[in-house]
């Protein structure tokens, strides 16, 4: 069967009428494209629609997402929700748990950055969106490339430098929430050295956020952590750099034009948010607002 089906075929392919087809692309409930006149259909994308479980709901109005900005914790997209009067709420629980409420519509937009295993970290957000089933129509907006490190007391009593290191010294390591995105860079760097999850002495619970992180490493209730470098700044602790991510954000097409994420995305382009990323330390903004991929 071809990848780009006619309407006659993806209608057998669905197991629907033509008619009732029809109604689904009038209201641009079903992945499609309209080409010289003809409208395709992505099989691969149809495929993720069904999984998702979006046939069910297809026939019934769309629901608006509340004004939320679900996802991963960031302090500089903190400060620009606040400073651009957006009205838009944040709700940090993790990149994945994001991208699952944005595709059940229980928030408008989700910040991620997602990590391979092994692989090429500057695509996996991009990757990750078009593969996502439910989001055939999803847009990702670039906010900013940010610098992810391993959070350590001042002066970093245990010489730690690298997972290794922290294995082997049986330092207390904070994790945070399975789905995180600092726990997903967690697993491919303890992947990408041959170590094992079990090898590092772990603290429970896990931490929702950096900050969190941060504060405990203050307390001396942890030895270290992976956060950015902007949360070890503000907490005075030293920074063990790691690497620079994507951090983006991700919402259906459909909702790019309210008047919530508009108000967002005017403030970031504008030279405020640089001067803000250099002041908290650890960002680069110089493509914030840029649309990274129309799914």
């Amino acid at each position: 069967m071809p990848e780009l089906l006619t309407t006659d075929e993806a209608a057998d392919y669905l197991r629907l009428s033509e008619r009732k087809l029809y109604e689904l692309v009038a209201e641009r409930a079903v992945p499609c494209s309209k080409v010289t006149g003809r409208w395709l259909f992505p099989r691969a994308a149809l495929d993720r629609w069904v999984s998702a479980g979006l046939i069910a709901r297809a026939g019934l109005a769309q629901v608006a997402a509340p004004p939320i900005v679900g996802g991963s914790h960031d302090p500089l997209l903190e400060w620009a929700l606040r400073e651009s009067n957006s009205g838009l709420a944040s709700l940090p629980e993790g990149s994945e748990e994001g991208l699952r409420r944005l595709t059940h519509a229980e928030v408008m937009m989700a910040a991620i950055h997602l990590h391979r295993l092994d692989g090429d970290d500057d695509t996996a957000n991009v990757d990750g969106v078009a593969e996502a089933p439910g989001l055939h129509d999803a847009v990702v907006i670039a906010f900013a490339r940010r610098e992810q490190g391993i959070l350590v007391a001042k002066g970093n009593p245990l010489g730690l430098s690298d997972m290794a290191s922290i294995a082997a010294s049986r330092a207390r390591m904070a994790q945070r929430p399975a789905g995180a995105g600092a726990q997903l860079l967690l697993l491919a760097l303890l992947a990408r050295a041959g170590i094992a999850l079990d090898d590092l002495k772990l603290a429970k619970p896990a931490f929702p956020t950096g900050p969190d992180i941060a504060q405990a490493v203050r307390a001396g209730r942890i030895d270290c952590g992976i956060a950015t470098r902007s949360v070890a700044l503000s907490a005075g602790l030293d920074f063990l750099p790691i690497a620079w991510e994507r951090f983006d954000l991700v919402m259906r097409q459909r909702d790019y034009f309210m008047p919530g994420p508009q108000a967002l995305f005017g403030f970031i382009r504008q030279p405020v948010l640089r001067d803000r990323a250099a002041e908290l330390g650890g960002y680069d903004v110089s493509d914030a607002g840029a649309v990274r991929l129309v799914n």
